[in-house]
């Protein structure tokens, strides 16, 4: 029973965070990192000059963006 809760929770993760990353590069903004989970990687490869990564805590993920550093700015 909790595997079928994992993914389904998976599943929805992957669909929500492909929103975000289809939306930003729709609008021209660098995708650098797709991820799904938090911790450490257990699978990583590039595809379509962003970094695609399945991480050990399958409960979250995010997209990260160019520009959403502070540190990165440049004036």
């Amino acid at each position: 029973m909790l595997i079928y809760f994992i993914i389904a929770i998976g599943v929805l993760i992957i669909v929500h965070e492909l929103g975000h990353f289809i939306t930003a590069r729709l609008f021209g903004i660098k995708v650098e990192e797709f991820s799904v989970g938090f911790g450490p990687s257990l699978l990583s490869f590039n595809c379509c000059k962003t970094t695609v990564r399945l991480r050990i805590f399958p409960l979250g993920g995010f997209v990260k963006m160019a520009g959403e550093d502070p540190s990165e700015m440049t004036f």
